[in-house]
């Protein structure tokens, strides 16, 4: 018992009852940290629960949650919580490969006026919608929004079929089905962001070292 106290005190063993939206794990934050903690740490146990941010961020309050991985800061001004940023992941442009702009060698955002969009509704995030429209209206152009996709993945495999624009995340490009192209939009300002979130209350050497692990993996994607 003295022994499993000292590894258990170490962080060495125990469980750790984790949280996360999807884009925790299309970018690779999550399940990069989690293969340097197994490494680490192979005694200890890790639960897994695809949750939407509000959810997660109750499960926190409620202590059912060690971490919570969510899309933005909601409700961090709770004083019982803190929180990190560990992921700002640039948007790219996937065009089906035979769209006639795929030809042109640099893009405008006249060039986006008037072609049709696929949008990704991202079900953590009720603003995700609101968001892609306001980005392209600062960049200079109005989206003509003729599908709604639930997740990114499904999104580009629409725009495989020709059916459409979309964004994805930077994170996302080694996922890119046949038939597609990414091309880069440096004159415009379009990123998803992901957050760790934890009780402050919440001291066990596990959590604090599974904190600094996902601090380690911060990564502003360029």
């Amino acid at each position: 018992l003295e022994s499993l106290g000292k590894r258990l005190g170490r962080g060495e063993e125990g469980g750790l009852c984790i949280g996360y939206i999807e884009n925790a794990m299309h970018s690779g934050v999550l399940s990069n940290a989690l293969r340097s903690l197994r490494q680490s740490r192979p005694d200890v146990h890790i639960a897994l629960y695809n949750q939407t941010s509000p959810i997660q961020l109750e499960g926190l309050k409620q202590r059912s949650l060690d971490i919570a991985m969510v899309n933005c800061p909601l409700e961090l001004e709770d004083p019982d919580l803190g929180y990190t940023q560990v992921l700002d992941d640039r948007m790219l442009l996937a065009l089906p490969e035979q769209h006639p702009l795929v030809s042109k060698a640099e893009l405008e955002a006249s060039d986006l006026e008037g072609v049709e969009w696929i949008s990704v509704i991202h079900e953590e995030d009720v603003h995700s919608r609101d968001d892609f429209i306001s980005a392209c209206a600062k960049a200079g152009f109005t989206p003509d929004i003729k599908l709604e996709a639930g997740a990114p993945l499904t999104a580009l495999g629409l725009v495989a079929a020709g059916l459409g624009l979309t964004f994805i995340q930077h994170s996302l490009r080694h996922h890119v089905p046949d038939g597609v192209v990414l091309r880069e939009l440096p004159w415009m300002s379009y990123n998803t962001q992901l957050w760790a979130v934890w009780h402050k209350a919440n001291l066990r050497p596990l959590v604090v070292h599974f904190r600094q692990m996902l601090t380690n993996e911060f990564t502003v994607e360029e």
